[in-house]
């Protein structure tokens, strides 16, 4: 961890080279330009530098740092736990805790690079529509992401389906297709903004041209092409996004069966049938999202993101002003406090949360796979390097003057919310895990393992 804090508390100025200034000229001429600089001592502050001094904002993060407070998943691989910070930086603050078995995910190659994958892929992604991962540490049994808390419910289908569409065209950018997206995994921070979670079946470095194999994914969103096996990229996702949306709008997605094998030839097969009350922009959008050809569909060609965005269903959406969530979302969720759970299903949230004895010893070998683990999010990094800066700020001596310096009539309608459709189903309650598995049809449930927990 000693490494992740390297700061230097006075940078030289990075147009000034140690090469330069072995040169005698050019070290005269900055000694003479520097010579008419006075320094009031007086408004300094003066302390001792030490190994205590210097270090003193370094913390070891571990299991200790954070206390339990609600069980808020529960899977084969572990557990999702709401935690507060009790100690150093950010201490008091509200977070999900994931909990990750080693022993279990070792059993199988996938499940490990599904593991590594999600843990470099929330290291690497920053956007504001995407869940932030805050700090990840292990031990000798066990994986830690902590990550931001959020819960909330669902609301206007524009606006919603505008940020989800920034954020997988983040993702595309670099490399990265989801191959998740689900209203599970749909959550929103205490604003009312999306924030895309669970990245555990994500896959890195598909670029144009790329295609990959793999069958992962949640049956009733995921793309012909997954089903087929017939290789896919990242137009799986706007074929998702299509059935997010038609879910949204009537209560289901497009294609549901009585089993899986009904639900795959329905999808494969199947006409797309449209309610008469969506909105001509509505059907259009859908029937160019869920497009069987992957090559024709909408957003599979080099605009990616801005074909969709480009839509008439988003006529009135200011790009620039969402993403600088600028523009007010149609719903702020109601928390009674921090740690409000009240979004997430009792059968979980009413468990005493409990964090198993870490037991298990892996080998040294196995254990191999999971160097380089550890992570502490560049904001906590700026608030341990703030506690190092003075005031008043006294200028270099080698910093002298003159020196180079550098409305719509769509809703989100789960269940209540939509007319004439499914009006029995409560909103599903979201959380910043909304997990999934094979009991609603998830294949390849990714690295965690997760229980279903999606409520009809």
């Amino acid at each position: 961890m000693a490494g992740v804090f390297d700061i230097d508390l006075d940078q030289p100025d990075e147009n000034v080279s140690d090469d330069e200034l072995e040169d005698g000229g050019q070290l005269s001429e900055y000694m003479d330009q520097c010579s008419g600089f006075e320094f009031n001592m007086d408004d300094c502050e003066k302390f001792e530098i030490s190994e205590n001094s210097v270090n003193k904002g370094t913390e070891q993060i571990r299991p200790e740092c954070f206390e339990l407070l609600k069980v808020l998943g529960k899977g084969g691989y572990g557990k999702v736990f709401q935690v507060r910070k009790v100690s150093g930086a950010t201490s008091g603050k509200i977070f999900a805790m994931k909990v990750l078995k080693k022993a279990m995910i070792v059993r199988n190659a996938k499940d490990t690079a599904h593991t590594k994958a999600e843990r470099n892929i929330l290291e690497e992604v920053k956007h504001p529509f995407i869940v932030d991962l805050i700090y990840a540490f292990q031990t000798g049994g066990k994986l830690y992401l902590i990550l931001e808390y959020l819960s909330g419910k669902h609301g206007d289908a524009h606006f919603y389906l505008a940020e989800i569409s920034m954020a997988l065209g983040h993702l595309h950018q670099k490399g990265i297709i989801y191959r998740d997206l689900k209203p599970e995994n749909i959550m929103l921070n205490n604003n009312g903004h999306v924030k895309l979670t669970d990245f555990g079946l994500c896959k890195e470095s598909i670029h144009d041209g790329t295609v990959t194999h793999t069958f992962c994914g949640t049956i009733e969103y995921m793309a012909p092409e997954i089903l087929m096996r017939s290789g896919h990229n990242r137009a799986v996702d706007w074929w998702s996004l299509g059935a997010l949306m038609y879910d949204m709008l009537t209560g289901a997605p497009p294609f549901t069966g009585e089993n899986r094998k009904k639900t795959i030839d329905k999808i494969l097969k199947c006409k797309l049938s449209l309610p008469p009350y969506l909105t001509q922009e509505a059907r259009d959008l859908l029937k160019k999202l869920l497009k069987r050809n992957a090559s024709l569909r909408l957003g599979a060609g080099p605009g990616d993101a801005s074909e969709v965005q480009s839509h008439a269903f988003f006529r009135h959406i200011n790009w620039d002003d969402l993403l600088a969530r600028k523009v007010e979302p149609p719903f702020k969720p109601f928390l009674q406090s921090a740690d409000d759970v009240s979004q997430f299903d009792s059968k979980f949230t009413s468990q005493t949360p409990v964090d198993s004895p870490d037991d298990s010893t892996l080998s040294e070998s196995a254990n191999q796979v999971f160097l380089g683990f550890t992570y502490v999010a560049p904001s906590v990094l700026e608030n341990v390097k703030e506690k190092f800066s003075f005031e008043p700020k006294v200028r270099s001596p080698r910093k002298f003057p003159g020196s180079p310096r550098t409305p719509s009539s769509e809703v989100c309608r789960r269940g209540l919310l939509a007319p004439r459709a499914h009006a029995d189903r409560l909103p599903i309650p979201v959380g910043p895990w909304r997990l999934c598995g094979a009991t609603d049809g998830g294949v390849d449930g990714g690295a965690d393992g997760h229980e279903q927990q999606r409520q009809l």
